[in-house]
């Protein structure tokens, strides 16, 4: 959200699912988009299938990555370095668009001047280990396309650099003017439910709900709009608090950092040590059993409210079925708890009153209402500023969200490589990355809960090349120790060539996340860094092998 807020004025996917069918071109980086989001998965389908080019940019060869024209396996966290190259290509090719750049941005020169000196075909090679001949042919095939369309998710921004990569990413529509327009946009994927519509609302650190950025400005609208003071400073994203002393106390609900939290035994400790721990959530996960109060939830089938996907789409859910037993649904218990507090602005008697407040506060939804929301099960894409207005499934058509309206290319220094922290070496050789798997959700508070699902993907493993498991002495099927700096992890070997040669790769569904950096975060998201950790494996000791 920083990156794409900086260079459009707005971190929000830039077109909607539907209209992604219309791309002639998709970059997709960092997206094991078929597993994970199949609804836009199939929209790239439909776009294939007559006619679109697909390029992925991933370590591992996923769905997705089987159906491209051209696949690029890069090493984790070497996407920068492609991004620059390409857009290098683009310049010297002459495929920018000039008459875009000219009406529409702001400081070009200084971005391309900088491209054409920052990336060499050497570079491109030893980071992202892969040829510079094919990071050539992404970038033509990008550039002479009508309509480019760019996707991608979490394996670009959980890394200690993802700012600066998707600036890099963004550049790359700005100059060949791919947004604003059907079929074309950057278009990043939310990780999990209504990830976007909490966002809106103001679940961040730093920013007040409608994306206003914490600090006395906004501090003071916030008041007015809310009837009392509210804090200047801004707060401690999750991976600072959990490193935090100050914090005493927390409240989760909806989350399980017990699991999903880097290095996640560092969590724990935390969690332990708190003066008093809160959970509401529907059932007793890992947090929860550590927590002094669980405050039982209700399902999304038990409660009415508003639900924003990934895509801006704003849709009305209304409960079909009561909540069982005393679980009541979020808002709910929120007030009541705020009430028993004596906090100011709580008092609303239904969802649908909260959801006035949200349409009060957050200029984006103003023209929102539940019964248009009825009266359009489809749904209403913000912004949408008045009663009267469709809505607005493709941002940026005429302007940007930016003072002066104006997309800015990224100065130099925001997009410039910088070297891992911790890099490979004779004790850590592979690289380990981490990700998802379509049986199962987030931490498998549900999914986990599935026999079936269960069946599909009964417990952890990691993917190892061939010529990795051989070096190693790891066999397929059999247990082994993967190790980082960070903590070991003991689970089933798959050796495949799914996983390009010196990367491995592990879900963190079961609590792989052990293994990775509570520390190495992207400076300015505080984004950790799950998918590139130094690694090494060796097959378990027979004595300490299951079954």
């Amino acid at each position: 959200m920083v990156a794409l807020s900086e260079v459009f004025g707005s971190g929000a996917m830039t077109n909607s699912i539907p209209d992604l069918a219309e791309a002639d071109c998709y970059l997709v980086a960092g997206s094991n988009t078929a597993e994970q989001h199949p609804i836009v998965y199939r929209r790239i389908v439909e776009g294939v299938e007559d006619g679109a080019d697909l390029i992925v940019l991933d370590p591992r060869r996923t769905l997705v990555a089987e159906l491209a024209d051209l696949h690029l396996r890069v090493r984790p966290r070497s996407d920068l370095v492609v991004f620059l190259y390409m857009a290098r290509v683009i310049l010297e090719e002459g495929l920018h668009d000039e008459g875009f750049i000219e009406e529409r941005t702001t400081g070009f020169e200084a971005f391309a001047e900088h491209v054409r000196g920052a990336v060499s075909e050497e570079d491109v090679r030893r980071i992202a280990g892969v040829d510079p001949e094919d990071v050539r042919e992404a970038a033509v095939r990008y550039a002479e396309a009508d309509r480019g369309c760019i996707v991608y998710c979490m394996g670009l921004t959980q890394h200690d650099i993802a700012c600066r990569t998707l600036r890099a990413l963004c550049a790359l529509a700005l100059l060949t003017g791919n947004v604003g327009r059907p079929g074309t946009g950057v278009n990043p994927l939310r990780g999990q439910n209504n990830v976007q519509g909490a966002c809106d609302a103001g679940a961040l650190a730093t920013h007040f709900p409608g994306y206003r950025r914490v600090g006395p400005e906004a501090a003071e609208e916030m008041a007015r709009l809310w009837g009392f003071e509210v804090p200047e400073e801004p707060g401690l994203r999750l991976p600072e608090a959990f490193d935090s002393d100050e914090i005493a106390a927390m409240y989760v609900f909806g989350e399980n950092p017990a699991v999903s939290e880097p290095n996640s035994r560092h969590a724990v400790r935390k969690l332990r040590n708190l003066e008093f721990l809160v959970v509401q959530d529907l059932y007793l996960t890992e947090t929860a059993e550590l927590a002094d109060l669980v405050l039982p939830a209700a399902g999304w089938a038990e409660r009415t409210g508003t639900f924003t996907a990934t895509d801006r789409r704003v849709q009305l859910s209304e409960r079909i079925v009561d909540p069982p037993g005393e679980a009541r649904p979020d808002w709910w218990i929120l007030e009541a708890v705020a009430r028993r507090l004596g906090l100011k602005g709580f008092g609303h008697r239904s969802p649908r009153e909260v959801f006035e407040e949200i349409r009060r506060v957050i200029p984006q939804y103003r023209g929102i209402t539940y019964d248009r929301l009825r009266r359009r099960p489809g749904g209403i894409h913000w912004p949408c500023p008045s009663e009267d207005h469709p809505g607005t499934p493709i941002l940026h058509t005429e302007r940007f969200a930016t003072e002066d309206g104006r997309a800015r290319f990224p100065r130099p220094e925001d997009v410039e490589y910088r070297e891992p922290e911790q890099d490979v070496d004779e004790e850590y050789p592979l690289i380990l990355t981490t990700g998802r798997v379509y049986a199962h959700y987030h931490t498998r508070t549900i999914t986990g809960r599935s026999r079936l699902l269960n069946d599909e993907v009964p417990g952890s493993f990691v993917e190892i090349h061939p010529r990795d498991a051989e070096r190693y002495g790891v066999k397929d099927g059999e247990e082994v120790i993967v190790e980082t700096p960070y903590g070991e992890w003991r689970c089933r070997a798959r050796v495949t060539d799914r996983v390009r040669e010196g990367v491995i790769f592990t879900p963190f569904h079961f609590g792989e996340n052990a293994l990775t950096p509570p520390d190495v975060l992207d400076p300015e998201a505080g984004i950790p860094e799950y998918k590139r950790v130094p690694a090494r494996v060796r097959p378990a000791p027979r004595s300490t092998r299951r079954g």
